[in-house]
């Protein structure tokens, strides 16, 4: 996978002719499959690389909308992601306050000069330039003689776009299956495995305690099952996001994975969390007893889950 950073002013980035579509790209979701695949056909019928473009930091931040703004994907999961879905590279914008406030005219300019396009693929709802006043009927115009402009609909699911905003009112609710299936792929989280206080350990459920990037979408608080993986091997996994309130009560959202039939450390390594169905909230028991025997009713139906989708 190749990528390039585009400045406001800098050497031009790309010799070769691109198709690319644009956009923040959150989540690379369902809805944003259309996009990416015109741009392969595209650029597979013009014998070219195709590109997507994205921004790098997330606009409200730039704009000062918003100081903190939480994804369902950072930067490198967007990059990785385009690459398994065949896009050739990944244009990223270094999106600070003097590219946000270059008017839609000189966006476009800007953006012609850095890339020889050939074909630029956006949503229906794509705004560009200060203030967000640039559209897609703008974009012809500019685009005009220059290169095409490829406008994508919305994709619908049960009567409803698929939006990144969708997906994240699902994990909000804790509903990460259907979460899933609008993404095309089980939510993911990654993050670095870091020293707790080891409590699971001495109950018979050491945990993985992940340590999570601020931008980070956690779903609800709860017990749910999953996978980790870690060093190109995976487990399944009990995963719990919550305060611990029973017995090892902790201020800070904290994330934990109990991975079945593994007795490894992973201190200061990378771990990756997916999330397949959510087994119930977290809640305060009555004894540390009370606790492990749910615990152990929780693997039970991590283990459950996983043999209920081999005998589909």
């Amino acid at each position: 996978m190749k990528v390039d950073m585009i400045k406001t002013h800098g050497e031009p980035v790309l010799t070769e002719p691109v198709c690319a579509c644009i956009g923040y790209f959150d989540g690379l979701h369902r809805g944003h499959r259309a996009l990416i695949d015109e741009t392969i056909r595209r650029a597979k019928a013009a014998g070219c690389e195709s590109a997507l473009i994205t921004f790098s930091p997330d606009p409200w931040i730039t704009i000062g909308r918003m100081q903190k703004v939480q994804h369902l994907t950072t930067l490198q999961q967007r990059i990785e992601l385009a690459g398994k879905m065949g896009i050739d590279r990944v244009i990223v914008l270094d999106f600070v306050k003097e590219m946000a406030e270059l008017s839609p005219s000189a966006f476009i300019d800007m953006l012609a000069e850095h890339c020889r396009l050939k074909a630029l693929i956006c949503g229906f709802d794509f705004h560009y330039g200060k203030f967000g006043s640039g559209s897609v009927e703008t974009l012809k115009a500019e685009a005009a003689g220059r290169f095409d402009v490829v406008v994508i609909e919305a994709v619908n699911d049960q009567g409803d776009k698929i939006s990144s905003s969708r997906i994240s009112r699902c994990l909000e609710q804790g509903d990460v299956a259907e979460a899933g299936r609008l993404l095309g792929y089980p939510y993911e989280i990654r993050g670095v495995v870091v020293h707790g206080r080891q409590k699971g350990r001495e109950w018979g459920f050491p945990t993985a305690n992940l340590k999570t990037e601020e931008e980070t979408l956690l779903p609800l608080g709860g017990v749910y099952a999953g996978e980790a993986e870690s060093g190109g091997r995976s487990w399944k996994a009990m995963i719990n996001i919550g305060h611990n309130p029973t017995c090892n009560p902790v201020r800070e959202l904290s994330v934990e994975a109990n991975l079945l039939d593994c007795t490894e450390d992973f201190y200061d390594q990378p771990m990756r969390l997916r999330f397949y169905k959510r087994l119930r909230t977290e809640r305060q028991f009555a004894s540390l007893q009370e606790l492990i025997e749910q615990l152990h009713r929780d693997q039970q139906a991590v283990r459950d889950y996983f043999q209920e989708l081999r005998d589909e």
